[in-house]
This record gives structure tokens, C-alpha cells and sequence, in this order.
């Protein structure tokens, strides 16, 4: 059956997350799959399964989601993108449709992918709290110094074992995870940006790694506690799970040169 790739944006703020949910109960929670999958039903006119990438979390942005469906249908590939905007809630938006391989897999070709999370802070001296973006940043009322939050964020580059910045249920075989690129920087005198790209996450580790250099920004924690978090395995020694406002996942990289352009990636 033919297979056909979305990239997909959307602001995650109404959201319980990416994954569609199916309680016992009967109750309706609105995620992002859920109601692309019932939207492009209705466009091709048979139902459909949207597999994604990645499972972001209630409250979580995308710029650019990858996911995929199978059908039989007659609307033109270059009208899908239009077809499907034209029913969707104003959150979410499909930036591309294009045909994808028969056994392309959203979630298990992804080579790599990136994260982007923002903070605004300082409000102990007079910033106020974000009013109009307030579903897209984080508030510290502390003052965060992004020097030396970069330097200990370079701790996580690599191969680690990222057990402390994982849910403790984390329901994964393993918490082994390669981090390529983990920078923080300043947009201005009162907002700043961890930007973390790797090869795949585990549940709330971005939120986590967040947390955890805020502390160093704020001057609570010096640089080497990062190092000594990861090195311990304890959930218990790193820092808090920052709220899921101020993340974003930017975008994804696979392997083929034919799904490499999505959504920013370079």
C-alpha cells in the first residue's frame, strides 16, 4: 500500500502529547496523533493510522514531527498538505507531504534529532513573567548565567548512560544514549536557549537535562555536579524536570538525502 511522509508543526499547549490515548473509560483526550489521524481520515476518505516519530509530551511544541500513514486514495500528493490544513485545529499545521518509501518508519530511521528549549528569567529584579509566549517559554525567577550552564551542558556530549535523566519508570531495555550536541545560548540579557541534539531520548530527559543546568545557571549547583549526576545513576542527584512549556523539538535528520531537509534541519 502506498506510504505517504508529513512533517508536522504544532503548538502542543491544548495537547496530552503526541501519542493518541485509548482509557478503558471511554474518555476523549486530545492528543496531536489522535486528531491528525481522525482529520486525515476524512480527507482520503478511508481510515488511516499516523505513526510519529517521536512521543512528545503534553505541553510540548514541534516544528518538525515526522509521521507517516498508508492509503489507497486519489487526492493528488501535492494537495494532500493543503487538503488536510484545510479541516485541521489552527495548533497544528502540515508543513510537507510528500510519498515515502513502502517500509519507511518514522520513528526507527531517525538518525538524529533536535530539541530546543527556551527560558525566560530574572524576575527577581524586575523582568516579568513571559505573557503572550507563555505556552512556548519557561519562567525562572532566578537570573541564569548561560556561561557557565554551556560549560556543564558539554559534560552530557557523548555516550552516556543517561539513567539520571530519566523518569525512574522509564519503561526503555536500555538508558544508553549518544548526545552529539548539547549548547546553551543567549537570546538576550533575560531569555536564553539549551539547544540538544542526539540520537534518540528517553522519557523527560531534555525537561531533565533543562532543569539540571538551570541549577548551575542560577549558581545553586557548581559545573562538575552535572558530571557527578550522570555518573551516579540516581535520578535523585540531578536536577528538577523543568515544565514542558519551553520545549520544542526542532526537527529530525534520517539517513536517505530524500528526508534530510525537514523542517530546519541543516
Amino acid at each position: 500500500m502506498p506510504r505517504f511522509r508529513l512533517t508536522v508543526a504544532y503548538d502542543g499547549s491544548a495537547y496530552s502529547g503526541w501519542q493518541r490515548q485509548d482509557p478503558p473509560t471511554g474518555e476523549v483526550i486530545r492528543t496531536v496523533q489522535a486528531t491528525l489521524e481522525e482529520v486525515v481520515s476524512r480527507v482520503v476518505g478511508e481510515p488511516v493510522v499516523v505513526h510519529g516519530a517521536s512521543r512528545t509530551d503534553a505541553g510540548v511544541h514541534a516544528k518538525g514531527q515526522v509521521a507517516c500513514f498508508d492509503y489507497r486514495g486519489q487526492v493528488p500528493v501535492e494537495r494532500l498538505a493543503a487538503a488536510i490544513n484545510s479541516r485541521l485545529p489552527e495548533d497544528i499545521l502540515i508543513v510537507d507531504a510528500a510519498p515515502a518509501p513502502e517500509d519507511f518508519t518514522p520513528s526507527c530511521e531517525a538518525v538524529t534529532k533536535q530539541y530546543s528549549y527556551t527560558w525566560a528569567h530574572g524576575g527577581k529584579y524586575g523582568v516579568l513573567r513571559p505573557l503572550f509566549d507563555r505556552h512556548f517559554v519557561a519562567f525562572s525567577a532566578y537570573a541564569l548565567n548561560p556561561a557557565p550552564m554551556h560549560e556543564a551542558a558539554q559534560c552530557l556530549v557523548g555516550t552516556h548512560d543517561f539513567l539520571a535523566f530519566t523518569k525512574i519508570d522509564h519503561g526503555r531495555e536500555t538508558t544508553v544514549r549518544t548526545i552529539h550536541r548539547c549548547d546553551v545560548e543567549g537570546i538576550d540579557e533575560h531569555r536564553l536557549r539549551i539547544v540538544v541534539e542526539g540520537s534518540g531520548f528517553l522519557y523527560n530527559m531534555v525537561r531533565i537535562i533543562s532543569g539540571t543546568l538551570v541549577e548551575v545557571g542560577r549558581g545553586h549547583r557548581e559545573v562538575e555536579w552535572v558530571r557527578s549526576a550522570l555518573d551516579s545513576l540516581d535520578r535523585s542527584q540531578s536536577g528538577p524536570t523543568a515544565p514542558a512549556q519551553g520545549l520544542c523539538l526542532e526537527w529530525l535528520r534520517y539517513p536517505d538525502e530524500r528526508w534530510r531537509w525537514t523542517a530546519g534541519a541543516p
